[in-house]
């Protein structure tokens, strides 16, 4: 009797009990939603130094190992707002972790650093117009991302010390991305082992996440260095033995092997070294080689195949050849859930409110470069990115080919790892070819500002889902575990000897350095680089302003006559 009036009271508590849950849940979540809108005020506050970073970041135009003066402006930075800053990771000097707080969960937060070679652009010109001819500059857009994350991290920090919510928050840059050149190192030697998410932002032209296989390729950064024997060219040429013979039939044999490669490879290289003069046979020469594919086992093959055709080139020449690893890079996989949470405060915080002055650039800079389109900046939001499937989906020749490849990133390495994003936000301009120096046009102007003022807001709002939602983090390392990496497990593709190249671009930055300097910004001095720079913005020629305006119409004349065709089908 005893137990059926015990099973009755529960009945009855029942309801009380859930619907006690549910008021406690409906709290908790009124209270995260106003720590959110707190931290997209705290985002708002700060644009100043969003601004300011951005703008010292882009001035200092830095190639990949070489990011000195970006290492010194943001660690100093951060060790002023109360981050331990551990420099040198993984032997690299402009490498360093920052990290705030204590206890779980510890959230890892980067992005890249570095330029591109011969790219250097005055911000906010709608043609080519060099700050210094020849130099780097940052045609790839990583001067923006570190000014995003300091300003998101810094809003939830503040908010951290108030309300005492527990976690460690691990700031990080991604050195020398364009060489793949770190990140697999970093995980090598253990500085992600204790991470349980990572959020990661790169420029875009939209404010977006995406998660799974994004369709891209992974890649191994291979130089191979050939010797021979030198000797007069003209006077005894019999006793020499070209080491640039060797890279040149590499290349050729290379290039012939191309026909006979799966669709899905991209493959590049540029002679490193060609030797000396002409009148002396070369003794040494290297050739670079990128080997892009889209899984693991298709990059390594890829590699090897390379290896046995410079093995040919040896042979023929009668030289030596020996390799080394200079970076390499898993294909992206990004983690489902976490990208849902960001995705839902994406839409919270939308797309930026463009200026005439920003859309007159984005259109004249997409005429210039006779981009796809000549719409200007996004107006609307993308919808959350969906995995391409590195499953087979049509056969070509009696074989199934998996979907076409194409760039990488090293944040891959890190996503293999544990649960992982790439935040994307709206500071460049649509339809640009990409590692050029167009793609610096809107770097240091409002189009930037605003775009990692937005991304901001949706990182720090997702930061602290992060921090206060135990379950979204278990729920991520579920889809890591379950789905992600249940058929599929991280293998590096460095070994444990390899070592990061740090040698590369030092003569590039050593040649150009000293005339870039002069050209630093100065925020005590001026607001923006623009105007320290003395840049009206926008600059667009006159013939730019025309075609913009022709584009214009056109649209307008294609909207009535839609709207005419949309009347008359009601009429009928």
């Amino acid at each position: 009797m005893k137990k059926y009036t015990m099973l009755f009271s529960l009945f009855l508590l029942a309801p009380a009990l859930l619907f006690g849950q549910a008021k406690k849940a409906v709290k908790s979540n009124d209270k995260l939603d106003k720590l959110k809108a707190e931290a997209v005020a705290s985002v708002e506050a700060n644009k100043v130094l969003a601004q300011q970073i951005n703008d010292k970041l882009f001035s200092f135009a830095e190639l990949g190992f070489q990011e000195e003066e970006s290492f010194k402006y943001l660690t100093e930075l951060l060790e002023k707002e109360g981050f331990t800053v551990k420099t040198g990771i993984s032997g690299i000097p402009s490498a360093w972790i920052a990290t705030w707080g204590s206890g779980k969960p510890l959230i890892a937060v980067g992005s890249d650093i570095d330029c591109i070679p011969k790219a250097s652009q005055k911000p906010g010109v709608a043609y080519k117009d060099p700050i210094v001819e020849g130099a780097p500059g940052h045609g790839e857009g990583h001067n923006s991302g570190q000014a995003l994350n300091i300003v998101a991290v810094l809003a939830v920090k503040k908010l951290m010390e108030r309300e005492k919510i527990p976690g460690t928050l691990m700031l990080w840059p991604g050195v020398a991305e364009e060489l793949v050149g770190t990140k697999a190192f970093y995980v090598r030697d253990g500085y992600f082992k204790d991470v349980d998410a990572c959020i990661f932002t790169h420029v875009g032209n939209n404010l977006g996440v995406s998660w799974g296989d994004n369709g891209n390729n992974g890649l191994v950064s291979v130089r191979f260095n050939f010797e021979g024997q030198a000797a007069h060219a003209a006077g005894a040429p019999w006793r020499g033995r070209s080491a640039l013979d060797a890279v040149e039939l590499m290349n050729i044999g290379w290039n012939f092997r191309r026909e006979h490669l799966e669709l899905t490879q991209r493959s590049h290289y540029v002679i490193s070294d060609g030797g000396d003069q002409p009148n002396v046979v070369p003794s040494k020469a290297a050739v670079w080689y990128y080997f892009r594919e889209r899984t693991y086992p298709k990059i390594k093959k890829l590699f090897e195949t390379g290896v046995k055709i410079a093995e040919g080139a040896a042979m023929m020449t009668d030289t030596k050849f020996t390799y080394e690893i200079l970076g390499s890079a898993w294909p992206v996989h990004t983690n489902k859930v976490m990208a849902a949470a960001a995705y839902d405060n994406i839409k919270k915080v939308g797309l930026p409110t463009w200026s005439e002055e920003d859309q007159l650039l984005a259109r004249a800079s997409q005429i210039e470069l006779q981009a796809p389109k000549t719409e200007g900046l996004a107006m609307k939001l993308d919808s959350m990115g969906m995995p391409t499937s590195s499953a087979p989906v049509v056969m070509m020749g009696g074989q199934a080919m998996t979907p076409m490849g194409g760039g990488s990133d090293d944040i891959a390495d890190i996503s293999w790892s544990l649960p992982t994003i790439v935040l994307r936000y709206p500071s460049n301009i649509p339809g640009l070819p990409g590692h050029h120096w167009a793609n610096a046009i809107s770097m240091a102007t409002p189009i930037a500002h605003k775009g990692i003022v937005y991304g901001a807001k949706a990182e720090a709002m997702t930061l602290l889902d992060l921090l206060l939602k135990p379950e979204l983090i278990k729920e991520s390392w579920a889809y890591y575990k379950d789905e992600q990496t249940k058929d599929i497990k991280y293998e590096p593709l460095i070994s444990p000897k390899e070592q990061p190249a740090i040698y590369l671009n030092k003569k590039i930055m050593a040649e150009f350095k000293p005339k870039l300097e002069k050209f630093y910004y100065d925020p005590s001095k001026y607001k923006t680089y623009l105007e320290q720079l003395g840049i009206t913005y926008p600059t667009v020629r006159d013939d730019q302003r025309e075609a913009v305006k022709k584009v214009i119409e056109k649209e307008k004349e294609k909207e009535k006559s839609s709207a005419s065709k949309v009347g008359s089908s009601r009429s009928e």
